[in-house]
């Protein structure tokens, strides 16, 4: 679970900082916020968390 809020918090930041740097328009942010929020919803978010997890436990073992 916290590595789910920490990924939430850095693609968050990420995409504010695109806004603000103007490489990134509103639509497409809320596009790319549209379509997280609704990958989640799909059977694509199992996998996807496994990797996270993995990718995170990767970098810890660091």
């Amino acid at each position: 679970m916290a590595v789910t809020i920490s990924l939430v918090f850095i693609f968050a930041l990420v995409l504010g900082l695109l806004l603000r740097s103007k490489s990134l328009g509103p639509g497409s942010a809320f596009v790319a916020a549209g379509f997280g929020y609704f990958l989640a919803s799909t059977g694509a978010s199992g996998p996807i968390n496994q990797l996270a997890a993995a990718l995170a436990d990767a970098v810890a073992a660091m």
